[in-house]
């Protein structure tokens, strides 16, 4: 990409996306596009046409999706798998058929099986079952990766697919009934410490382990991979690190300051018992995250003093 190239950020707003608008910006790209969804709705076919024929974007990041923890993807599976199906599909084929030069598409490492060997290869996927609770969501996921493969072997398109793991920073969601793990943990310590509760809920045995990457460390990675990086292949980007969710619900009790109790409800649902993904891939290219997790929960957590946490 050049320092002048149209550049078009799908879902700026969110999480990923604010953090590779950010990145963009402080390296220097000036002619960047993005629409909130009130101005431009993904999931409607003609308005996406409309968009990419007028714009004439060259270079795409793939970011908006519809998202949410255990509790959102339990409550809501058709709109996890028909929103993001229709997102996908007309964002992809606009970009193919208006001269789009280079996508990168966001998947999940949700896409891979539940029960998966542990870390998790690019070559997992569709070798078993996924995790029921976010079954949906994996599966528009998977047809988003399958979708640019096609594209990239009909078309000779440019497109690339990334796989990054549990995510988490700035413009996180704090919502307890669509947020995950660490935003819900964080905003439960933050209140409980204000009012002085005795002790904080919190969902599960605390004994799965999970891996944990910062998002602007993502950022970081997607534009390493949209200058250098051109293969079919899936590529997960992560730290190689995990914990145990009690582990990480220690690390925020502490940097909230909360003095109480932590009581794990066993009757609520785990989710995948391990999740960490195997980084050589990424690695071998060039690339490592540099933030550590205690670091980037403290960035996380005076962003929300900062800048409130309703969303």
């Amino acid at each position: 990409m050049k320092k002048d190239s149209k550049i078009y950020v799908a879902g700026h707003s969110g999480l990923v996306g604010s953090a590779i608008l950010r990145n963009l910006q402080k390296q220097g790209y000036t002619n960047l596009v993005y629409k909130t969804s009130k101005e431009l709705d993904l999931r409607n076919q003609q308005l996406v046409e409309t968009f990419f024929k007028d714009e004439m974007i060259e270079y795409v990041f793939l970011a908006a999706a519809k998202v949410g923890g255990i509790v959102a993807n339990n409550e809501c599976p058709a709109d996890f798998i028909r929103d993001n199906l229709m997102i996908q599909t007309n964002v992809i084929d606009a970009s193919y058929r208006y001269g789009v030069k280079k996508l990168l598409f966001l998947g999940s490492t949700c896409v891979y099986p539940k029960m998966a060997p542990q870390p998790l290869k690019e070559e997992y996927l569709l070798t078993g079952e996924l995790e029921p609770t976010n079954e949906p969501y994996a599966i528009a996921k998977i047809a988003g990766i399958k979708l640019c493969q096609a594209y990239n072997r009909q078309y000779g398109t440019k497109y690339i697919c990334v796989m990054p793991t549990n995510l988490y920073g700035e413009n996180d969601n704090f919502n307890l009934q669509s947020s995950h793990v660490i935003p819900a943990l964080i905003r439960k310590f933050h209140e409980a410490h204000k009012n002085n509760l005795k002790y904080v809920e919190v969902w599960g045995t605390g004994i799965p382990k999970r891996e944990f990457l910062y998002s602007d460390d993502l950022a970081d990675a997607c534009l390493f991979l949209m200058n250098t990086y051109e293969s079919n292949e899936i590529v997960n980007i992560g730290v190689g690190e995990d914990l145990t969710i009690g582990e990480l619900t220690e690390k925020i009790k502490h940097i909230v300051g909360f003095k109480g109790e932590i009581r794990f409800d066993s009757t609520k649902p785990d989710g995948t018992p391990r999740k960490l993904v195997d980084v050589s891939r990424i690695h071998s290219l060039g690339w490592k995250a540099t933030t550590s997790l205690e670091e980037g929960l403290q960035k996380l957590y005076s962003w929300f003093l900062e800048y409130g946490w309703i969303k």
